[in-house]
């Protein structure tokens, strides 16, 4: 009865937040169409990682940038049209099949979702799920909304993919979070799905930066400003950090995150969320708000979309906005933050 409560009310809150990047946040301006370059790269798959020389230590993977930025690259270009959305949905499956992974695909209302998984060493230990959408709005390219996203998740598959853990990897990639996180829905609708869950990592947005002051904006009703200093945020007002947002009730996946960034790293900011978001409805709008309220512990990794970029949602949306040096360091945290995440167990 309480999840059912849940469920209504983030139902409730929904319908007003529909997704981080939904048509009811588009800014409501004409853009031109934009063209799109179709041919698919598949990257090959290294040789295995040595294990760490230190017992018990986590061997934390270094990212390959050029591969990073080649996923970029090819996703690049309007992704609304079924034509666009299935040409990447192919270069995704070619992309985990190059990896040895099993690509799986779930069909829901107006949609397909890819799933696959590296089964852990530990069968009690539970599965931790890394994920992104890989839908556009209509006209606008998204090199950051989610092409970045994409991306890192797909060089986590490459990087940890193939290491033994003793807990399990899963990656997704959703599809229609713009018109209302239509994917993560139908993901997190199914109980077989969520059995053994740990804990998902939704990235949504990793690639831009900005460093005019005032450039940053925060959710109306959350107080950040105590998590900003604990991060070392010394200009709260501008763009430099990567944010975690995740539901006090898991305050786990918010440490691994907070202990995953160096000082050559982007400053990470960790914020909990009390109440599952219902009271900042603005943090429920991409899709770790699903899992929150079917009680899996989610965070959503971000730089913040509208609250910092001009270009969300806009034919501006393109390779030449994303701060490369910025999104490396945000890939490679996410990285360090998996890497320890994925070696727990019971």
């Amino acid at each position: 009865m309480k999840q059912l409560i849940w469920i209504a009310l983030f139902i409730v809150v929904a319908v007003t937040a529909a997704g981080w990047g939904s048509h009811s946040w588009q800014r409501l301006s004409a853009v031109p169409e934009v063209g799109i370059d179709r041919n698919i790269h598949t990257s090959q798959n290294p040789s295995p990682l040595p294990l760490p020389a230190e017992k018990n230590a986590v061997y934390l993977p270094q990212i390959d940038q050029s591969r990073l930025w080649k996923h970029v690259e090819t996703l690049a270009g309007e992704r609304d049209g079924e034509r666009a959305r299935s040409f990447t949905r192919d270069y995704i499956s070619q992309q985990l099949q190059t990896l040895g992974f099993s690509a799986e695909l779930q069909q829901f209302d107006r949609g397909i979702n890819v799933f696959a998984e590296r089964k852990g060493t530990d069968s009690n230990a539970g599965a931790i799920l890394v994920a992104a959408h890989y839908d556009t709005v209509p006209n606008s390219p998204g090199a950051d909304d989610n092409a970045t996203g994409v991306a890192v998740v797909l060089e986590v598959a490459r990087l940890l993919g193939s290491r033994p853990t003793p807990r399990t990897l899963q990656v997704a990639f959703f599809d229609r979070e713009e018109i209302g996180l239509l994917g993560s829905l139908a993901f997190t609708g199914s109980d077989a799905r969520l059995k053994n869950l740990q804990g998902a990592i939704v990235l949504d947005m990793l690639g831009y930066a900005c460093r005019t002051p005032g450039c940053q904006q925060y959710p109306e009703g959350l107080t950040a400003q105590p998590f900003l200093e604990a991060s070392g945020v010394n200009s709260p007002d501008k763009g430099e950090f990567i944010a975690v947002i995740g539901d006090a009730e898991h305050p786990l996946l918010l440490k691994s995150f907070a202990e995953s960034g160096k000082a050559d790293l982007p400053p990470v900011v960790a914020l909990p969320v009390p109440l599952k978001g219902l009271l900042t409805p603005d943090v429920l709008r991409s899709d770790h708000a699903p899992f929150w309220y079917k009680g899996i512990g989610a965070v959503l990794v971000t730089d913040t979309a509208n609250l910092r970029s001009p270009h969300y949602h806009q034919s501006s949306d393109t390779l030449a906005t994303i701060d490369r040096p910025f999104f490396a360091g945000s890939a490679q945290i996410v990285v360090n933050a998996v890497a320890k995440l994925l070696e727990l167990g019971n």
